[in-house]
């Protein structure tokens, strides 16, 4: 096992792969703010975070780079949306190598669909953008797309957004539906930020975690909401994660989930074995401070360095 004696040890051994990873974004053009409960964010800073993070990257000549969702900001003028993201998207092009982005809640209030997910390069069937890839033939990534029920990205006659709507209703008796008051536990998540993963998308991911059982590789599964409450904020849960991770625990191969959007961060290992780990947001990080990660895979776990506010990790399968 390479981690006995943690980083040394890892870096001693050569990993099969390593890749960058960051959150959160959330890039705006406007001066500093705050979130909901009062954190301070830092909209342009944020674009400093993430030219950081490809120096970096570049200079480690990392394989590839997944970015976790929430690029721009809610709070981005809707007429500045689709340059900021561009821009941002230019900024990741400056990795010497692949990116692959997934779609966050923030990109969904800027751009539809339909825009956003050719910007991203994301692979799309119906405007779903869950995919996978396999950058070592050991491994297997599995991208979920948290937002395909949802009452956000999708025209507002859409099934999904239909579905979404009468769910919300049903789970969230305030009629402001980004209100968790009077909701207990993990019933917090039933909030109209979130969204869900589609019948379809479900039994997708059982073909992809059968198959990838069949050819003996691991899987990460990437989704920019997270999978587990103990590694998460309530309130930022992916609406349908126990369904989610009952497909995933019928397969001995998912080794380690990781996500976004609580911009906290955190870490778990659920009763199954899978490691959980939300990245801390870009976002939030001080002038001067910093919030990405690079990777390093091996065929028994995984080292996840982080810079500054994001914490470093091994996780040993």
């Amino acid at each position: 096992m390479p981690y006995g004696n943690g980083i040394i040890t890892a870096q001693a051994k050569q990993p099969l792969v390593s890749f960058g990873v960051i959150s959160d974004v959330q890039y705006a053009d406007i001066p500093d703010g705050r979130s909901f409960l009062g954190t301070p964010r830092y909209y342009r800073n944020s674009l400093l975070v993430l030219q950081k993070a490809v120096q970096k990257w570049n200079e480690r000549k990392l394989n590839f780079v997944i970015n976790f969702g929430d690029i721009i900001d809610g709070f981005c003028p809707k007429p500045h949306s689709l340059n900021a993201i561009k821009k941002i998207v230019n900024e990741f092009d400056a990795f010497d190598g692949p990116v692959y982005h997934m779609i966050g809640n923030h990109c969904l209030y800027n751009l539809p669909r339909e825009n956003l997910l050719p910007i991203l390069n994301i692979p799309s069937r119906d405007g779903k953008a869950y995919y996978e890839f396999s950058p070592t033939p050991e491994f297997r990534f599995v991208v979920l797309d948290g937002y395909d029920v949802s009452a956000i990205g999708w025209p507002a006659n859409h099934p999904n957004t239909i579905k979404a709507l009468d769910f919300l209703n049903e789970k969230n008796p305030n009629s402001d539906k980004n209100s968790p008051n009077g909701l207990v536990g993990p019933d917090r998540r039933f909030l109209m930020f979130n969204g869900g993963v589609g019948k379809e998308q479900i039994e997708w991911l059982d073909f992809v975690l059968e198959d990838a059982t069949r050819s003996n590789q691991k899987v990460v599964v990437c989704c920019h909401l997270p999978l587990d409450p103990c590694a998460s904020s309530n309130e930022a849960l992916l609406w349908n994660y126990d369904e989610v991770m009952e497909v995933v625990h019928r397969y001995g191969c998912v080794k380690v989930c990781i996500g976004g959007h609580a911009h906290k961060g955190g870490y778990a290992v659920d009763s199954y074995g899978v490691h959980h780990r939300v990245l801390e947001a870009a976002l939030e990080c001080p002038p001067g401070t910093n919030a990405f990660g690079c990777v390093d895979l091996f065929s028994d776990g995984l080292f996840l360095t982080g810079k500054d506010r994001l914490a470093s990790q091994e996780m040993v399968f």
